[in-house]
């Protein structure tokens, strides 16, 4: 029994495959993907750009494939970087046969504009011989135009209609390591195709709102159709697509789990508005705070809050909480229990010492029980 079932989502079940060493669905975690956008004939710019999407956590890594050259550089590419590649495929299916061939852990095509079914089947033969997956990728923009010209414009009805025909086609193939996305610029659409696709399939769902817009619309626009099909069980991973830094969209993605807890990666931070009730400055303390904490991976929480009206019972919650006091004396509260009080000019500082404290008490406590198991 939940301690808690108001807080439980029942994920939906899937079958699991892998993008390289990292698993999707099943019972695996859901996974935070992102895309490079350097030209990926720049080697040197591309696996720079993949080494800090890998500081930032993503799990998965997507670059363009399109032409012959960009398919050929994933050669140099793969092997410097960690995370898994997904070869981008768009027009051209002799992209996905080199990308395969040149060490991409998964083939990412769009059904309505690969060719052919004899080509899929070439494509499905390159995958197969080179242990790649493949997503196929429908896009409500780029819908086959025999889909378009039946249902009149882009719905969640033909949208499942290419997904399922395509997974047909790779099934017939007898080829299971793949994976669907079903996106769409369009929350409403997007959603209803997500939930009609997952009654129909068991296959991994990829989920997105594509197209989503700048840092600030984007992240709310994909908050508010991401956050309803996670909460509904729907989604293996998943993408944030923002017009920003790709660094970006990882941060989006597991902020987004970890508000559904649904995964957790580094610390959680609690904090108020701040209003006149404040004894410190909790915005700019935030701010910087949640700069100085960007390096710890260790799933935390801690909440600063301004005032003695909600301080001590968020502080209850949280690893470490802090709460403003009268005349520049604040409490500091350590596993839900007041432990001392600090003077204004020490708050960041502090903070981040005992954070990075505790990090490493869990880290340790972590080695020790994986150390027991082994030996058991």
């Amino acid at each position: 029994m939940s301690v808690r079932p108001y807080r439980d989502i029942q994920r939906r079940k899937s079958r699991q495959i892998h993008v390289g060493k990292v698993p999707v669905g099943g019972d695996a975690p859901i996974t935070v993907q992102s895309m490079t956008n350097t030209a990926t004939t720049d080697v040197a710019g591309t696996i720079d750009q993949i080494r800090q999407l890998e500081v930032a956590g993503a799990d998965i890594v997507r670059v363009s494939c399109p032409d012959a050259d960009s398919s050929a550089a994933l050669r140099e590419i793969v092997p410097e970087v960690t995370v898994p590649i997904v070869a981008d495929i768009h027009f051209h299916y002799k992209r996905a046969i080199e990308a395969a061939e040149n060490g991409a852990a998964c083939l990412r095509f769009n059904p309505g504009n690969i060719g052919s079914r004899e080509r899929i089947q070439e494509v499905v033969r390159a995958a197969r011989d080179n242990g790649c997956s493949i997503r196929i990728g429908v896009n409500a923009g780029s819908l086959e135009r025999s889909l378009l010209e039946r249902y009149g414009e882009p719905c969640p009805e033909a949208m499942v209609e290419s997904a399922l025909n395509h997974a047909k086609a790779l099934e017939d193939e007898d080829f299971l390591e793949f994976k669907i996305s079903c996106k769409a610029s369009d929350n409403f659409l997007a959603v209803a195709a997500y939930q009609q696709l997952a009654e129909a399939t068991d296959a991994p769902l990829h989920i997105g709102i594509t197209e989503a817009g700048g840092l600030r619309g984007g992240t709310v626009k994909s908050s508010v159709g991401l956050g309803m099909l996670l909460w509904s069980g729907i989604g293996d991973t998943l993408r944030v697509s923002l017009s920003a830094d790709p660094v970006e969209e990882v941060k989006v993605g597991f902020e987004l789990l970890k508000s559904l807890n649904l995964r957790h990666r580094g610390v959680n931070v609690i904090s108020c508005p701040s209003c006149a009730r404040q004894q410190f400055d909790v915005i700019k303390t935030v701010e910087v705070l949640e700069e100085r904490l960007a390096h710890i991976t260790t799933p935390m929480t801690v909440s600063v809050i301004g005032c003695v009206v909600n301080g001590p019972g968020e502080a209850t919650m949280t690893d470490i909480g802090f709460t403003g006091g009268g005349r520049g004396t604040h409490q500091v509260y350590i596993q839900g229990q007041p432990h001392h009080r600090l003077q204004n000019a020490d708050i960041v500082d502090h903070l981040v010492e005992l954070v990075e404290k505790k990090a490493a008490e869990i880290e340790a406590e972590k080695q020790d029980a994986q150390h027991q198991t082994a030996a058991e």
